[in-house]
C-alpha cells in the first residue's frame, strides 16, 4: 500500500508544481463556498506533503483551527492510505467541545492519480440535532442516540497524535507492561495503518504516551514492517 508521503513526494518537481497550482486554484473557491452555505460552515485544503501543518487555506470557523494548523484522524487515515485513499462523505463527528459536525472530505488527486491533499466541507448541525431532538420530543418521536465518535481538531498535531494513540490504548484495554509482544506489535501496527509514523518526530512521542524508551519503540516499529 503506497503511503501519503511517500507517494506525494513523488514525480519531482513538475508533480509538485502541479500539486501547487491545483491547491492554489482551490484555495480562493474556499470563501465562496462558506460565503454561499454561512456561518455554520468551515472549508478546509490539507497538503498532505506537510502532515504537522497541514491546514494551507481555511475560511469559516466550526472546528477553530487556523491556518497552518494540523489534520484530524480522518486525515491521518486518508494520509495512511496514500494513493489508495477514497473520499469521505457526509460523516458526523463531534469535536472536544461537543459540537456536533457533519463533514465531507474529498482527495486531491494530480494527474498522475497521487494523493496529495484534500478539500473537506465542515458543517456545525449541532442547532439542527437539538432542534430534531426537541421536536421529536414535542411529537412523542423517541431521539436516535447519537454515535458520533469524537475527533480532535486542532492546530498542534500532538494533541492527534496523543488521542489516536490513548483510542488505539485503551482498545485493549491493559496496560502496555501487560500486553503480550503479539499485542504490542498489533497496537504499532495500526498506529502505522493510521498514519501516525508519516508525522515527524511520531515515534518520539508515541514512546513518551506509552511510556517507553524511543529505542524500543522503533524496535517495535521495525519489527511490524518487517513481518
Amino acid at each position: 500500500m503506497a503511503h501519503g508521503p511517500a507517494a506525494a513526494a513523488g514525480g519531482g518537481a513538475a508533480a509538485r508544481a502541479e500539486q501547487d497550482a491545483i491547491i492554489a486554484a482551490l484555495t480562493p473557491v474556499v470563501d465562496g463556498i462558506v460565503a454561499t452555505l454561512g456561518l455554520f460552515c468551515e472549508v478546509v485544503i490539507h497538503d498532505f506533503r506537510r502532515p504537522e501543518r497541514s491546514v494551507v487555506a481555511l475560511a469559516g470557523s466550526v472546528t477553530g483551527r487556523g491556518v497552518g494548523g494540523s489534520m484530524s484522524e480522518i486525515g491521518m487515515k486518508l494520509l495512511a492510505a496514500g494513493d489508495e485513499a477514497a473520499d469521505e462523505l457526509n460523516y458526523l463527528t463531534r469535536t472536544r467541545d461537543g459540537k456536533l459536525v457533519k463533514s465531507s472530505t474529498m482527495v486531491l488527486r494530480d494527474s498522475a492519480g497521487t494523493a496529495f491533499g484534500a478539500l473537506c466541507v465542515n458543517l456545525d448541525v449541532t442547532a439542527v440535532s437539538q432542534a430534531h431532538t426537541l421536536l421529536g420530543g414535542l411529537a412523542g418521536v423517541a431521539a436516535v442516540p447519537e454515535t458520533a465518535p469524537t475527533t480532535t481538531f486542532g492546530d498542534d498535531i500532538t494533541a492527534v497524535l496523543d488521542s489516536i494513540v490513548d483510542a488505539r490504548r485503551l482498545r485493549q484495554n491493559k496496560p502496555w507492561p501487560q500486553l503480550t509482544r503479539a499485542e504490542r506489535l498489533e497496537l504499532f501496527r495500526d498506529l502505522d495503518r493510521q498514519g501516525v509514523f508519516a508525522v515527524r518526530g511520531a515515534v518520539q512521542q508515541v514512546a513518551a504516551r506509552l511510556g517507553i524508551s524511543r529505542a524500543s519503540a522503533y524496535t517495535y516499529l521495525s519489527a511490524t514492517r518487517t513481518d
